[in-house]
């Protein structure tokens, strides 16, 4: 009898997983492609974050598929990689590697497998490891619904949601950044 020893994954197996992936509890943990819908919904998103951080000089804003590496949490997770983000902090010396460090601002656009079995599990404990490893806000941008859900780290059980009619912002996280949610979902 023979046992299937593997190491942990580590940040290294992360370059060079391949494709969107993110790494939790030493295993790599590939991420769907979206589709369609959910990939205009986010890069609105990142062009109006981008807009925001290049005029008021608050953070960078990041697109999709964008690496942040954070010290081992309670979960077990090393890394993100949320559909858009605003970071704030030190950019890494080889702008090749992946940044140190959570965002302050952490876009999650709901894809087709985020409406099935246990998505809403998953997707509570992502926030969670967001709001541990730093994060101030976490939209959840549901498409189908097409409302855009913002968790506050000093209020994780209790979002603000935002309708279609209505602006939506990510206090504090990015101060006097809104959009309106119309044009999110347009």
């Amino acid at each position: 009898m023979s046992l299937d020893v593997r190491p942990d994954a580590t940040l290294d197996d992360l370059y060079r997983a391949g494709g969107k992936a993110e790494l939790v509890a030493g295993r790599i943990i590939h991420l769907m492609p979206t589709g369609f819908r959910p990939g205009v919904v986010g890069g609105r998103i990142f062009r109006s974050l981008d807009d925001f951080a290049k005029a008021t000089r608050h953070g960078v804003a990041l697109p999709d598929n964008v690496g942040f590496t954070v010290p081992e949490l309670s979960s077990g997770r090393e890394s993100f990689s949320p559909d858009a983000a605003l970071f704030i902090g030190s950019l890494p010396t080889d702008e090749m590697d992946f940044i140190e460090g959570a965002p302050i601002l952490a876009v999650e656009v709901r894809s087709k497998n985020d409406y099935l079995g246990s998505a809403e599990k998953e997707q509570a404990a992502k926030r969670a490891d967001y709001f541990e490893a730093g994060t101030r806000v976490v939209w959840d941008v549901d498409v189908k619904a097409r409302v855009v859900r913002s968790f506050l780290a000093d209020s994780p059980d209790r979002p603000i949601v935002f309708s279609v009619g209505q602006v939506a912002n990510a206090e504090p996280a990015a101060p006097g950044w809104s959009m309106a949610v119309d044009e999110i979902f347009a």
